[in-house]
C-alpha cells in the first residue's frame, strides 16, 4: 500500500473550485460578467489578493477571460472537476515581500558598503539592458534585491528573500501570470529602483524603507491593472 503525503489546500484553491462550481451549476453563465473583486472578496469572506489567484488560476484554465479595462467574464468552455494547485500567487508573494524586504532596507542604509552600491549600480544598468529584452526573465531584479537583503548583513533577510525568489520561479501560477502582464505592457519600474539606490548611497534607513515600500506597492498596484480593479 502506498500512501500519499495529505497537502492543505491553498485558499485561492478553495475559492477556485467554489466559483468553478458556480459556473459549472449554471449560476454564472457563459459570456456573464463575474461581480468586482472587492464586492466577490465579502461575499467570500477572502482577502482581494485571494480573489485575484483564484482567478488567475481560472484563466489559465481558459473559464474565464479576464479583459483589461472591461472585466472578467465566463467562456463557454466547461470548468475541470477540480482546480489543481499552481503554486504560491503573485500577490500573495508580494505581500510578504512587502512585510519583510522595506525593514532590510532600512538596515542596509545603515550597513551597505561602497562596493556593494556599485553593484548596485551596474545590476540597475543590467535591469536597463535586460527590459529591452522581449523575454526578460528579470534575473537582474533579483539580484538587485538579493544584494540588498545581504547588504543588511542580516543572513535570515537575505535567505527569506533569496527564498521569495525562488518562489517566484517554482511557482506556474506566478511564472504564467508575469508572462501575461509582460506583453500587457507592465514592467518592473526602473525609477522605483533608482530611487532606492539613492537612499542607500544617503544612508537614510527612513528613505530607504519608504523608497523599498513605495516600489513594492507600485508593483502590486500595476499588476492588479490586469483585473481592471485598483487597489
Amino acid at each position: 500500500m502506498q500512501f500519499e503525503a495529505v497537502k492543505p489546500d491553498r485558499l485561492y484553491i478553495k475559492v477556485a473550485n467554489q466559483l468553478s462550481r458556480f459556473i459549472s451549476e449554471g449560476k454564472i453563465k457563459p459570456g456573464q460578467k463575474f461581480p468586482a473583486e472587492r464586492d466577490l472578496a465579502e461575499r467570500l469572506g477572502v482577502s482581494r489578493p485571494t480573489v485575484r489567484e483564484a482567478m488567475i488560476a481560472l484563466e489559465l484554465q481558459g473559464v474565464i477571460e479576464i479583459r483589461t479595462g472591461s472585466g472578467i467574464y465566463v467562456t463557454k468552455k466547461r470548468p475541470k472537476l477540480e482546480v489543481k494547485d499552481k503554486g504560491i500567487g503573485p500577490f500573495e508573494i508580494l505581500e510578504t515581500r512587502m512585510l519583510l524586504e522595506p525593514e532590510a532596507c532600512a538596515l542596509a542604509a545603515t550597513r551597505i558598503t561602497d562596493e556593494q552600491l556599485q553593484q548596485l549600480r551596474q545590476t540597475y544598468r543590467e535591469m536597463e539592458e535586460e527590459e529591452k529584452q522581449e523575454d526578460a526573465s528579470e534575473q537582474a531584479d533579483w539580484k538587485f534585491h538579493n544584494i540588498i537583503a545581504n547588504a543588511s548583513q542580516n543572513s535570515a533577510f537575505f535567505a527569506v528573500v533569496d527564498w521569495l525568489w525562488e518562489l517566484r520561479n517554482q511557482s506556474e501560477l506566478h511564472t504564467a501570470f508575469s508572462e501575461r502582464i509582460r506583453r500587457e505592457g507592465i514592467h518592473p519600474i526602473l525609477e522605483d529602483h533608482q530611487a532606492i539606490i539613492d537612499a542607500l548611497a544617503a544612508r537614510d534607513p527612513d528613505a530607504a524603507r519608504n523608497a523599498m515600500r513605495r516600489h513594492l506597492e507600485n508593483a502590486s498596484e500595476a499588476a492588479a491593472t490586469h483585473f481592471n480593479n485598483p487597489l
